[in-house]
């Protein structure tokens, strides 16, 4: 059985993962990308970005852990950022996405 996500994915191709995500999570938004390539940002149910990426993306796919931080640059900068990494069977890093928690963005 193959993966059903690789390092590859375009922005196009994570987009609806986004934003179905985005809806859970009470429409905070919420960042993708691939390993290889960038994805896309969602902020009031849209695709305000299709060529995303970011510090704390960006850290997570180097690092292939969750990573929360404030990030010092980038979009976000400031507010808290929670991002997991995309696994694939082998356990190898190849997207990451992001929450960003509006709820602590002040503290």
């Amino acid at each position: 059985m193959g993966d059903l996500f690789h390092a590859d994915m375009t922005a196009e191709q994570l987009a609806p993962l986004a934003i179905a995500i985005y809806n859970i999570v009470d429409q905070f938004p919420v960042t993708i990308r691939s390993k290889n390539k960038n994805g896309v940002r969602v902020e009031t149910g849209r695709i305000i970005d299709a060529d995303f990426t970011g510090p704390v993306l960006e850290k997570v796919l180097a690092t292939n852990d969750v990573v929360r931080e404030k990030p010092e640059s980038g979009a976000y900068k400031g507010i808290p950022v929670i991002a997991s990494p995309i696994r694939d069977s082998k356990g190898e890093c190849v997207a990451a996405i992001g929450m960003i928690d509006l709820r602590h963005a002040k503290e």
